[in-house]
């Protein structure tokens, strides 16, 4: 079993009326079966709509499954006993950093986390220095989140999540508010997080440049997953992926169009260098 197993989940949104009937039952979730090796880079991509957003909330139990099952880190979301030490492995970032930044000095903040699980205060400010550190803003410690870049907001925001260890840290469209720059700081941080601290990361984006290196990508339609794959294997199917109403990196969208147009080139090409290397191998 991978560090997050889900086994058939199931969930289904219900609206009722004011006398508790149930009016309306939405299913957000259908069917679905991930198995997340632990220290992988994975990515999830979906329209919206799609269910991506209500699966993420499952991998720290925010929702319970209506059927099927969660573990996280080998332990099943729908017991109460667990919740703790499942939150403690599996942090979550959300699209919008200052949702979850709470104090008024970047540092104050990030041994928020820590200090709420009882870790005792010197080892508080280690595991501040070294999230800090390991997202890059060390010289920010004693600013005001106020006066940060977006960027750097969702920085402090990862390494508040890191200063409470976790093994795994889920992502939601963390950088949908974010400028190309801020965007870039972030994705170069998480990647740096996956590679030197092993932390297994889940990133749902929209954005597609921002996938092209991750280990495996799962496309959702509808509650279902229905495609999964590396980034070549899913970026070959761009047919497949317009009908989903999705987009591809902008080097894959030029080599499918050329390849249309008679060009013999690979399919999913990801990066300007492969587009390069073929066109100058064609006569």
């Amino acid at each position: 079993m991978g560090i997050i197993k889900t086994t058939k989940l199931v969930f289904d949104y219900i609206r009722q009326d004011e006398e508790s009937n149930e009016v309306e039952i939405k299913r957000a979730v259908d069917q679905v079966d991930l198995d997340i090796e632990e220290g992988s880079f994975i990515a999830i991509l979906g329209h919206n709509g799609s269910g991506k957003s209500t699966l993420a909330k499952h991998m720290n139990a925010i929702l319970l499954p209506t059927e099927g099952g969660v573990w996280v880190c080998g332990e099943d979301t729908k017991d109460e006993t667990k919740l703790w030490d499942i939150r403690q492995n599996a942090g979550m970032v959300f699209q919008n950093p200052d949702n979850q930044i709470i104090g008024n000095i970047v540092e104050e903040d990030v041994g928020f986390g820590p200090e709420n699980i009882g870790v005792e205060t010197s080892e508080i400010w280690r595991r501040v220095s070294s999230s800090l550190e390991a997202v890059g803003m060390t010289a920010y410690r004693m600013h005001s989140p106020n006066k940060l870049s977006g960027g750097q907001k969702q920085r402090v925001a990862i390494a508040g999540i890191m200063a409470m260890k976790p093994r795994c840290i889920i992502m939601d469209e963390p950088t949908a508010m974010l400028d190309p720059n801020g965007r870039k700081e972030v994705i170069k941080t998480i990647h740096e997080l996956n590679k030197t601290e092993n932390i297994t990361i889940i990133l749902i984006t929209h954005y597609m440049e921002e996938v092209i290196d991750a280990d495996k990508i799962f496309v959702m339609d509808n509650g279902k997953v229905v495609m999964e794959g590396t980034p070549k294997e899913i970026f070959s199917r761009t047919h497949e992926l317009k009908e989903l109403r999705l987009d591809v990196p902008q080097v894959t969208e030029l080599a499918y169009e050329l390849k249309q147009a008679g060009f013999d080139l690979s399919d999913g090409i990801l990066t300007i260098g492969e587009l390069v290397e073929e066109l100058c191998q064609l006569r």
